[in-house]
């Protein structure tokens, strides 16, 4: 059963234009395009170290947050967010990227680790655990000899912009897929989708 009452959502990334449309910074894009989806626009919460944009759903509310703390403080504004809300564990969902996973694949999850993302290593320090949902689009591994600290805040090739949009467009919709009918739903739609992708690659 889905639980009514606010939900957020929030997406992970670096504020300023010096790291807009990194790679670093999908969890910023896909709030963006959700917003616009949604028909709602950001307001600067400076209390909540965010931007806040709000949607109404049926039987409850969800909020859209861009922390403006720089990733690896991530956890400073999302503790603020969840306190302020009142939201519960499962009620937040966490947008990122992730190295680990190929470019134009996603991945939603109910817990787990950081692995190795900074900006959900500061949120499970902030809150005292990794007991949240947290949605991971891939951005696939760098060059050999490049440093990942380099690659993260690059942007995508004009050759991997088809398949990182489309990734994003996945992403808004399991969003909302989250919001609306659960986890278990957005799991079992999005992941097995994302696996199917692999497998055509292959």
């Amino acid at each position: 059963m889905i639980s009514k009452g606010e939900k957020l959502i929030v997406g992970l990334g670096n504020p300023g234009l010096l790291y807009s449309g990194s790679r670093h910074n999908v969890g910023f894009t896909v709030l963006k395009s959700l917003a616009v989806f949604l028909k709602t626009g950001f307001r600067r919460e400076r209390s909540l170290s965010s931007l806040v944009a709000e949607s109404g759903l049926p039987g409850s509310r969800l909020i859209l947050a861009l922390p403006q703390t720089y990733m690896n403080l991530s956890g400073v504004a999302v503790k603020a967010l969840v306190k302020k809300f009142k939201i519960r564990p499962e009620d937040l969902l966490v947008v990122c990227d992730d190295l680990d996973l190929d470019l134009g694949r996603i991945k939603i999850r109910a817990q787990g680790s950081s692995g190795g993302q900074r900006g959900l290593q500061s949120i499970i320090e902030h809150l005292g655990g990794g007991g949240f949902c947290r949605l991971r689009i891939g951005i696939g591994r760098p060059p050999t000899g490049m440093d990942p600290a380099e690659y993260v805040l690059s942007g995508f090739s004009r050759r991997e912009k088809e398949a990182a949009k489309m990734a994003q467009e996945e992403a808004v919709n399991c969003c909302l897929c989250w919001a609306e009918e659960g986890l278990p739903q957005a799991m079992n739609k999005f992941n097995k989708k994302s696996d199917l992708l692999k497998k055509r690659k292959v």
